[in-house]
């Protein structure tokens, strides 16, 4: 198997175990699990975990980021403004709508990012980009509303997660920028969780919520934890290691589409006609995007000079 194939398949699989994380949390938050509890549960394993292989990965490399007092503040910012907010925003969204919705509704977050971008480098958004935003506002307008004006299709507060849930992934994304740059994705996103999973439980008192262990929960904690964070991230950087970035965000894009079958599958939730063309017009907006980036990229390594194109994701 050569290295594309195999990076493709790596990455194709990280996006569905994605997925299974969503379907996880519904399940578990609809058997009783509180969302404070989950959170925290979901932040201090996997950080623990990503953090200890990181540790096993460059040993060296840990120790220099604890020594830098500027890095680590870097860190803990990215740790509550970025992973705490976004883990429990996307959790309450499947919490008050369920997790197919409220994987698409966070997917409209490359748009959010492109949007800053060119507010940042102030420049108008090419034709294409430009589809891309109109597309993803007319398939947040559908899921919302199912084109009626006069009334919301989802819950206001499960359609406010959501969209919060789209912000602070954008800001997941945006934040760490530079660490990563320079320490690498598996120690900066380690030590985040594991920050944020330090400090999320003593702030909302998590351990005075129950978790009743049974067989299907915790089946369902090794889902969200086990398979849809710790195996999905290292498998998504493996698989992106293969074939770049560009092209490995392009085929993570599989994971709204499991995650709504796996919704309907196992959780019995049911999608309307208007729900499924609002899905298909926000995840046309990010494989556009995506896309773009590839094409662009592509042509750069054919005139072997670095693209001068803005990418819609760090």
């Amino acid at each position: 198997m050569n290295q594309v194939l195999k990076g493709s398949i790596f990455t194709l699989v990280a996006g569905m175990s994605w997925g299974i994380s969503g379907v996880s949390g519904q399940y578990l938050m609809a058997h009783g699990v509180h969302v404070n509890l989950l959170t925290s549960l979901r932040l201090i394993i996997a950080g623990f975990v990503l953090t200890l292989l990181a540790y096993m990965t460059d040993k060296s490399k840990l120790k220099d980021i604890l020594r830098s007092k500027k890095d680590i503040l870097g860190i803990a910012t990215f740790a509550l403004f970025g992973l705490l907010l976004n883990q429990y925003a996307y959790l309450s969204a499947i919490h008050y709508t369920n997790a197919g919705t409220a994987t698409v509704l966070q997917y409209v977050t490359p748009i959010l990012v492109l949007i800053y971008s060119c507010l940042r480098e102030k420049v108008a958004p090419t034709l294409a980009e430009l589809v891309s935003i109109v597309l993803a506002i007319g398939g947040t307008f559908l899921m919302a509303t199912h084109g009626n004006l006069t009334e919301l299709a989802v819950t206001p507060i499960g359609f406010f997660w959501g969209i919060l849930s789209a912000f602070t992934y954008a800001a997941y994304l945006l934040i760490p920028v530079k660490l990563i740059q320079k320490w690498g994705s598996l120690s900066v996103i380690g030590l985040g969780m594991l920050m944020g999973g330090l400090v999320f439980p003593i702030l909302f008192q998590s351990w005075q919520y129950s978790f009743e262990m049974t067989g299907m929960n915790l089946l369902a904690l090794f889902g969200i934890v086990g398979v849809g964070t710790i195996f999905a991230y290292t498998v998504f950087l493996q698989g992106v290691s293969m074939i770049g970035a560009v092209k490995g965000s392009l085929l993570a894009s599989v994971e709204p589409v499991a995650s709504v079958i796996l919704t309907v599958v196992f959780m019995r939730v049911r999608f309307y006609f208007m729900d499924f063309i609002g899905m298909l017009l926000i995840i046309l907006a990010v494989l556009l995007i995506s896309l773009r980036d590839l094409l662009a990229s592509q042509q750069s390594n054919m005139n072997k000079k670095p693209t001068t194109r803005r990418k819609s994701l760090p």
